[in-house]
């Protein structure tokens, strides 16, 4: 082999030889210095694939040919490719060694196991123990079978071996394909914290159940018993007399039950058990929301639970059996839970299960229906009154100018377990607790709100103040939305909590439980929170008017030290004057740095003031449009419901909204009738959850119920009331 020791060559080189010359046919190789090759080398790792421009650089820098330059380079990745794919194999080869040695101990762990009971070998199930699984399955569908039977008799007033086969499943326009009955199975607790308005909070994470299996044979009977009832209550909605009849006290519509009983006589037998009342009410109006935006909050739990938060204390949706066509909610059903309330320590909470469906039955008209509908193991659950809820729910027709029309329909069968408390026998007997007219009415109180919020109404929502921008007096709306929800959460303890008496007499007794905080600021925080409710021989609006008053309240609210106060800001979000937020500042007085975060809401069906110490730094982030999220709040308040007693100056006692012997009226025929006031007070324990309650806290809540009560009395010359 012959070197060149002037231009070089290289392993792929220039192939220099003379083709006339015939002895020299061999390849000459010509070997570069090792400049050259550290030069390469170096170009190498920054440009693996140099252009023609660097590769003639290179070449008079080098002093080589541009195609040795080009010929090395290839050889160079070559190489490089050869010493990746050897490294790889390796690799792949150790790992592949490593698995065979995992394996081969794996088998000869599994040849040398052993039965801790016996110590022989492991062996498989075997035909008898496959025969006799398949004999308890077959036992429990025969028990699924009979027990199905027994609800479809209940439910649709035939056996099931009239009902249709599960597949397919024909409902009258409801779609519940396979994909529908997929499920979802029970919501991941404990967070359904449905925030409609960020930062609100309704703690619902101690529901009556834990998990649950729904077969697909209940599935099918849930979709007929949801179908029948949509056919039922689109004839209760549109029919007139003799099926409904207007009260003589309030005009009210109720229930002929003589006349439901002939046109659907399968409900005869359950009325035969002399302690179980009916309440039925209808009521329609104008609401300031278009439909399938109601629509959309009626089926969405959280939504649900911020547009009722008076009403609706807890609610979950345990599967989601259809969830509508095309994108559409037409022809959604969903299990739900929920629990409804009334603002009192008095009056115990109802408690069901129940499917909602909804229907669109015409362009711009939808309709949806709620009817319990009980699980297995879960009838006896709820101890303090059985509740079913007959076929209730909804019309809701779209407008022109953007609004809905809404009509209303309650159905109740109820048997209480427990004597009702006798200041609360009227409303709940009268059907005011929980009737039609209640939920429209806060219906559109609550979307009054909601259009104020949004800014889309501005004729009944005014600010006044000190507020600087639309983003401030949303965030002010939903800081006090948050402390509504909590007010309202405090009467029903989401941890089960039942309310002691601390103290009562004659006049009116104090009760209290101790339970978490409902503000998610201070989840894991032990609050004290005590309630009385008291009889006062005075319309609920004059009363409500009397908290309202900022001239009055020195007279009542101890937050206030019986110093006057002073309204620094002013939100109406409503087209009445009582639905506002206000700031208040206690004049002369030592704390300068603390306000008062007040709402008021009112409607036909009663009314509340809730208000809550919050210092001035955290009202100006809330002012200046920031979120509001993270304010702590424990708010107190008072709430004012009509009594529900009949009034005497009108007569008669007859009408009612439950169609059973126990009646009473409400509405604006009521102004010369009594009213239930509420005060509810709550004090921060600790911030542990292992705390312990201490007799100071005991007796200081206990005294702050009792002298508000006191000086509310004296205030309204109601000093010898019940």
């Amino acid at each position: 082999m012959e070197f060149s020791g002037g231009c070089g060559g290289g392993g792929s080189g220039d192939d220099h030889h003379d083709a006339s010359d015939p002895h020299r046919r061999k390849k000459r190789y010509h070997r570069h210095t090792a400049h050259q090759i550290q030069r390469l080398e170096a170009m190498f790792k920054d440009c693996p694939h140099p252009d023609e421009k660097i590769r003639l650089q290179l070449s008079r820098e080098l002093n080589l040919h541009p195609r040795q330059i080009k010929f090395w380079f290839q050889n160079r990745r070559t190489q490089m490719k050869a010493q990746f794919e050897r490294a790889d194999n390796c690799a792949l080869r150790a790992e592949n060694d490593k698995i065979r040695c995992e394996n081969i101990a794996i088998r000869e762990a599994l040849r040398n196991v052993i039965c801790p009971t016996c110590g022989g070998p492991p062996v498989t199930e075997d035909s008898y123990f496959d025969e006799e699984k398949l004999r308890i399955e077959n036992a429990q569908l025969k028990e699924e079978l009979d027990r199905i039977s027994s609800i479809a008799a209940k439910y649709i007033g035939r056996p099931i071996s009239q009902l249709p086969p599960v597949q397919p499943i024909h409902v009258s326009s409801l779609d519940l394909s396979m994909a529908s009955f997929s499920g979802h199975g029970m919501l991941p607790g404990p967070s359904l914290d449905l925030h409609l308005l960020p930062g609100s909070s309704t703690n619902i994470s101690n529901l009556p159940f834990t998990t649950m299996s729904i077969s697909d044979m209940d599935k099918s009977l849930m979709a007929d018993v949801a179908g029948n009832a949509m056919d039922e209550l689109i004839r209760l909605l549109q029919a007139n007399e003799p099926l409904w009849m207007k009260s003589k006290n309030d005009g009210r519509e109720i229930l002929n039950l003589e006349n439901y009983e002939r046109i659907f006589p399968r409900h005869n037998n359950q009325l035969k058990n002399p302690n179980i009342r009916i309440e039925a009410t209808r009521d329609s109006g104008v609401v300031i929301m278009n439909g399938l935006a109601l629509v959309d909050m009626f089926m969405d739990v959280n939504k649900w639970m911020e547009l009722f938060p008076t009403i609706v204390s807890k609610a979950r949706t345990v599967e989601v059996l259809s969830s509508g066509m095309l994108g559409s909610p037409s022809g959604a059903l969903q299990l739900m839970y929920e629990e409804l309330q009334v603002l009192s320590p008095l009056v115990p909470t109802r408690q069901f299960y129940f499917l909602r469906f909804c229907q669109q039955i015409e362009q711009g008209i939808w309709a949806i229906v709620d009817i319990s509908y009980d699980l297995p193991h879960q009838e006896n659950q709820f101890a303090s009154c059985k509740t079913h809820r007959l076929l209730s729910g909804c019309l809701i027709q779209d407008m022109p100018n953007g609004y809905s029309k809404v009509t209303w329909v309650e159905h109740w069968e109820i048997e209480d377990i427990a004597p009702i408390h006798r200041l609360c026998v009227d409303i709940i007997h009268g059907g005011l607790a929980f009737g039609a007219g209640k939920w429209l009415s806060s219906l559109q109180r609550m979307c009054e709100r909601y259009a104020c919020l949004m800014g889309t109404s501005n004729s009944t929502c005014e600010q006044v103040g000190v507020i600087p921008s639309p983003e401030g007096k949303r965030s002010m709306m939903k800081l006090a939305q948050r402390m509504v929800n909590n007010f309202c959460a405090s009467l029903n303890p989401s941890n089960g909590q039942q309310w002691s008496t601390l103290s009562g007499s004659n006049e009116f007794e104090v009760r209290a439980t101790l339970h978490k905080s409902t503000d998610p600021v201070q989840p894991n925080a032990m609050v004290l929170s005590a309630a009385s409710t008291i009889w006062l021989p005075i319309p609920p609006e004059n009363v409500f008017s009397f908290f309202r008053d900022e001239s009055t309240r020195p007279q009542w609210d101890v937050l206030s030290n019986q110093n006057p106060v002073q309204e620094v800001a002013h939100i109406a979000n409503g087209s009445h004057p009582g639905n506002c937020i206000s700031v208040l500042r206690a004049l002369n007085t030592s704390q300068s740095n603390m306000l008062i975060l007040q709402e008021s809401c009112v409607d036909s069906s009663g009314s509340l003031v809730v208000y809550c110490p919050v210092d001035l730094h955290h009202i100006n982030v809330a002012m200046s449009g920031e979120d509001p999220s993270c304010i702590p709040l424990l708010p107190s308040g008072l709430t004012i419901s009509p009594d529900g007693r009949p009034d005497q100056e009108i007569g008669g006692v007859g009408g009612g909204a439950s169609t059973s012997s126990n009646t009473g009226s409400v509405g604006g025929r009521l102004s010369s009738a009594g009213s239930l006031i509420t005060v509810v007070f709550q004090i921060l324990v600790s911030s542990l959850p292992s705390a312990k309650l201490s007799p100071e806290s005991v007796t200081t809540i206990n005294n702050l119920i009792s002298n508000t009560v006191h000086q509310i009395k004296a205030a309204l010359n109601c000093t010898t009331s019940g």
